[in-house]
């Protein structure tokens, strides 16, 4: 039973909410008014192209369809499954930029990613490689989904049914595709790619003639044999565009989202499914992601971040909240994103915590009847993006003495002190607050070593400290001067600074706060300093500060 079935106010709730995965949601709840799925469950499915690495769009597909299921679960309760296929049967055409023995693997283009030799010797092949990358990502972050291998799928014969189908509709089906098609490709195009017995490669070659109640096509060989075999078992693959018709149509889906990119290929394939008696599925398109350049990611090339690469420098929490916000917009995916994202994400986490409070910031950011009436705390927890990123039931905030902790915080703590490691950042923060151990609150010593991690790639190889200007040198004296009497409350430190730089004549506030991280951490901006000098120390702020003002920062950097 759904928490839905057991809380109708929650369901209530879902039916009315805006958050995009709920809106995706209503179009299953459409889908199924009249009546519930023949096959008993309602199906999401996302697609895999096994030919690369597996970058993080990849994962953002499945996280986001996740989403969009358990959404619908809000909502009904009908069974749901999810298929996340790899097209791991497809010809390698080009070999990938950023693996080992290329030499190798070239000589076996053409060929089922399944039947290329793993280069990481590591896998029965580069197919099974990539697609258990796939899977140990999904497994980790906890995803509940079903994996489903095309090699597999095409010759267990669990497509024969749909793959005879096809054939049996060969020529609407060439209607649809040829006037897409440019004149050359027109005159070899086929929808069924024969492998070829003698190589094992999958050949683009046209199909000579069709047997419909044998099940063959008859095709020219590598060596220019004619060969005659059957559509069935394998021993045949479908071109893409027909092959994701027929995967909708064999598997029954319906549900499933693709870049924006794609948007022909999924007119294309709808066509093709009505064609074969089936309805397409639901879905919606979703932005690129963009390298730091504003280049398309691509798994053959390699730009942009590996899954590896972000869980390296942070929770695979944030990397959710990333795939979550603003699915329908382009955004630049590179390292510089990751202490955002974190901080957003904590963010969120905390907003969570406060629904329902008294007074609650939360509660104050929806009012729907123009402010009168705060909105129902089930509606804004079912609004908040933690909700969606944990399936419903987020953890905790982190905070330490009651006051929440972020990762620019850490990172500036990182900064300060040159962290090599994360026990440094803990001799900080066990004296912020006494009995707090990396054993008594685990996710923050997680998140301490990503800041450590972060701070020596990316934050430390940039510092770039520069020397006080003749108001910036009294403000800080003063403040120097001032650390030392002040109470250890992050509040009342952050009150002080803000009269100091009330007290100098700096044309605007946004300055003095500049010119704080500039010459004291040899960055442009941070989080509150008064939040900074309460965990690092007021004596050790300023210690900090007449470093600065000696010049031992800049000489040191």
């Amino acid at each position: 039973m759904t928490n839905a079935a057991r809380d109708p106010h929650l369901r209530s709730m879902a039916l009315q909410a805006k958050a995009w995965p709920f809106e995706e949601a209503r179009k299953l709840v459409e889908r199924f008014k009249a009546a519930p799925p023949a096959k008993g469950y309602v199906l999401l499915e996302t697609g895999y192209g096994p030919s690369g690495l597996p970058h993080i769009g990849t994962f953002g597909e499945v996280a986001r369809t996740s989403m969009v299921r358990h959404a619908f679960e809000q909502m009904s309760d009908l069974p749901t499954r999810l298929f996340a296929f790899s097209d791991d049967m497809d010809g390698l055409r080009k070999v990938p930029d950023n693996i080992p023995n290329k030499e190798m693997v070239t000589k076996h283009l053409g060929k089922p990613l399944t039947q290329v030799p793993d280069p990481f010797g590591k896998f029965e092949s580069f197919g099974h490689h990539n697609n258990a990358m796939l899977r140990d990502f999904l497994d980790r972050f906890g995803f509940r989904y079903e994996f489903k291998s095309a090699t597999e799928e095409y010759r267990s014969g669990r497509l024969d049914a749909t793959l005879l189908k096809v054939l049996a509709h060969y020529d609407a089906i060439m209607e649809v595709m040829l006037p897409t098609l440019g004149e050359e490709r027109q005159r070899t195009y086929s929808p069924f790619l024969p492998v070829s017995a003698a190589t094992g490669r999958v050949l683009q070659v046209p199909v000579i003639e069709r047997d419909v109640k044998a099940g063959t096509i008859v095709f020219e060989d590598e060596d220019g044999k004619k060969v005659e075999t059957p559509v069935t078992g394998g021993r045949c693959k479908l071109q893409w565009k027909v092959d994701w018709a027929m995967r909708w149509v064999a598997l029954d889906v319906d549900y499933e989202m693709a870049g924006k990119d794609l948007i022909p290929s999924v007119e294309l394939s709808s066509k093709i499914a009505k064609i074969l008696g089936a309805r397409p599925p639901e879905g919606f398109n979703y932005e690129l992601f963009l390298d730091e350049k504003g280049q398309k990611i691509s798994k053959s090339k390699g730009n942009g971040l590996t899954i590896e690469e972000w869980l390296r420098y942070a929770p695979p929490e944030s990397l959710a909240l990333y795939m979550f916000q603003q699915p329908k917009r382009a955004k630049r995916l590179y390292f510089d994103v990751i202490p955002r994202a974190v901080d957003e994400y904590l963010s969120f986490l905390d907003r969570f915590a406060a629904i329902g409070k008294p007074s609650a910031k939360a509660d104050a950011e929806a009012k729907p009847d123009g402010g009168k009436v705060p909105a129902d705390p089930a509606l804004l927890r079912l609004e908040n993006p933690a909700w969606h990123i944990h399936g419903g039931a987020p953890p905790a905030p982190l905070e330490l003495a009651g006051t929440p902790i972020s990762f620019g915080m850490l990172l500036n703590l990182a900064s300060a002190c040159n962290a090599g490691d994360k026990g440094m950042l803990w001799g900080f923060l066990s004296r912020y607050a006494p009995g707090v151990t990396a054993a008594t609150h685990p996710k923050l010593d997680e998140l301490a070593g990503y800041a450590v991690a972060y701070f020596h790639d990316f934050v430390k190889p940039a510092k770039t400290f520069r020397a006080p200007t003749d108001v910036e040198r009294k403000a800080l004296e003063d403040l120097a001067a001032a650390l030392p009497d002040l109470p250890d409350e992050a509040g009342k430190i952050q009150d002080e600074v803000y009269a100091i730089g009330k007290r100098h004549p700096f044309a605007d506030l946004k300055d003095w706060f500049r010119a704080l991280y500039e010459v004291l951490l040899g960055q442009s901006q941070g989080p509150r300093f008064g939040s900074f000098a309460a965990l690092y120390g007021r004596a050790e702020t300023a210690a900090l500060i007449k470093k600065a003002l000696a010049g031992e920062l800049a000489s040191a950097a």
